[in-house]
């Protein structure tokens, strides 16, 4: 999952486009609705509204063969509970980030999207995605319960200037952080897990694995960071976009420069010793093969990234390789983990309306969410039980036709099936963690960016610079930081801090 860093991130593409458009019947003229009209159960059949094909685009690890069978099978209960088609379009994650921002710039007709990834201010203030309150209200009462039980705060993080732009999905609302492991060569050479509290204990971990597994990379990078994506989020709450942070998820209240912190510049030394160790791939800047992929082919041995109670067992059953993992920073909710994956209408949406229709029965039709999670039933997967599966006769995860293992992604998790395997009691869990989490003092903040976007695009040139090369040890950060900091500053982090202090704290007068 996902900053969620989970699940964020930190946050991709190739594009399969699979779509059936199914005619739909009707008695008469139709017309379509628009907002005013009075609401709707979204959950039973709409003659009275016009057939209307929907796109929904979301991100893979890699392209589903059979998803325009799994579509099909989608659009016989989207056709009569809200006459609508859906074409699914899947990118994946390696391509997501220049795909979709070229397919939000353009006119590409897109109906509802995942939002997040690290992105979602920025997105908003570019105008890429609908304001969906009254959408929501009216359309999407079922996506809405399900998000208010878990939390109302979780509805109000996703506010920006008093509005909503996106929805969370169902999942794990806040992360813990720490180091996935390889559980073969974990075995293999007696590693004591338990021994593993801090980064510094793993030096010696990866030492093993350089000098017995010449073939394995020790440590590879989650995302386009050892350490800094994935694992900063365990120390500070980013309030949306890092650009001025919280350490410690608290620090008074008081918005610093993460970048000129003692826990980045410690996170960069450690990163570079690894580096010059061997630790670390030389080409770990510029290689682009994601870190599932180098899992499945035997040549990563561990990565740093967000977790949650089920984490392990569901990144096992994903690759098809068994994994441990050692959580080194305890669990904590910020606006971050809410943000990091979740659903949006586009600006160009064609009908919102039957958007947040189509969302609404992601979060409350159980047969609609496990056709997105699973695949179909007997070609994909069978039934174990009411609640469990497993695969099909002669499937399993490496040549199954679709298996994308994203069951936190598609609305409700709550009502994803179990995978054979998988914890028993696992929503009991999930809810468990998601509520007793620490929680960021700034957690139901969320920034506005719009007033300093001029700065921040400033900033994002000059990260995207100067982060790859340090949060990968491929530069020395004792000659190389001090340059970054310095052109953060020329580029307006200042003026960006005092921005998103004034919003801070008008936030925390306005919630007394």
């Amino acid at each position: 999952m996902k900053v969620s860093m989970k699940r964020a991130g930190t946050l991709l593409i190739s594009v399969l486009t699979s779509s059936m458009l199914v005619t739909a019947c009707s008695s008469g003229p139709v017309s379509q609705p628009n907002a005013g009209e009075t609401s709707k159960p979204s959950n039973s059949a709409k003659p009275d509204l016009k057939p209307v094909e929907l796109t929904m685009v979301f991100p893979v690890s890699t392209e589903q063969k059979d998803l325009k069978a799994v579509q099909d099978k989608i659009n016989k209960i989207t056709q009569e509970k809200i006459n609508a088609t859906v074409k699914l379009v899947q990118i994946t994650k390696g391509a997501w980030a220049q795909q979709t921002t070229l397919m939000l710039s353009g006119n590409e007709k897109m109906d509802l999207i995942v939002s997040g990834r690290g992105t979602y201010e920025q997105q908003v203030a570019k105008g890429h995605y609908l304001a969906i309150d009254d959408y929501l209200d009216k359309y999407g009462q079922g996506a809405k319960k399900a998000v208010e039980d878990q939390s109302p705060v979780y509805l109000n993080a996703t506010k920006i200037n008093g509005k909503t732009y996106g929805i969370t999905s169902i999942r794990d609302l806040a992360a813990d952080f720490g180091v996935t492991m390889r559980k073969d060569l974990v075995d293999k050479y007696k590693i004591d897990t338990k021994a593993i509290k801090a980064l510094d204990d793993l030096d010696a971990v990866y030492k093993t694995i350089k000098e017995n597994e010449p073939d394995v990379v020790p440590v590879i990078k989650y995302a386009n960071s050892v350490l800094g994506n994935p694992f900063y989020g365990g120390f500070m709450d980013p309030l949306g976009d890092a650009y001025g942070v919280l350490p410690g998820h608290d620090n008074g209240l008081k918005v610093v420069n993460w970048i000129e912190t003692p826990e980045y510049a410690k996170m960069l030394d450690t990163t570079r010793r690894w580096y010059l160790a061997g630790y670390i791939a030389k080409d770990a800047a510029t290689n682009t093969e994601i870190w599932q992929n180098l899992f499945k082919s035997g040549k990563a041995f561990s990565t740093f990234h967000h977790m949650s109670p089920f984490s392990e067992k569901q990144n096992s059953l994903s690759l098809g390789v068994e994994l441990v993992q050692v959580p080194l920073l305890p669990a904590v909710a910020s606006n971050v983990n809410i943000t990091a994956y979740m659903w949006s209408i586009p600006r160009n949406a064609q009908d919102p309306e039957r958007s947040m229709m189509l969302l609404n029965l992601m979060y409350t039709d159980k047969e609609l969410i496990n056709l997105l999670d699973w695949g179909i039933e007997g070609q994909h997967y069978v039934k174990k039980s009411d609640n469990v599966i497993d695969f099909a006769p002669g499937v399993n995860a490496s040549n199954s036709g679709y298996y994308p293992y994203q069951n936190w992604l598609f609305g409700n998790m709550f009502h994803s099936y179990l995978f054979n395997g998988e914890e028993p009691d696992r929503n009991k869990t999930l809810a468990e963690f998601n509520k007793n989490a620490k929680k960021s003092k700034a957690l139901g903040f969320s920034y506005n960016p719009e007033p300093v976007k001029t700065e921040i695009a400033a900033l994002v040139n000059v990260t995207n610079q100067y982060t790859l090369a340090l949060e990968t040890g491929t530069v020395d950060p004792a000659k190389v930081l001090p340059e970054y900091i310095k052109q953060v500053r020329a580029a307006g982090i200042d003026k960006v801090i005092a921005e998103k202090q004034k919003q801070l704290d008008a936030w925390v007068a306005a919630n007394k």
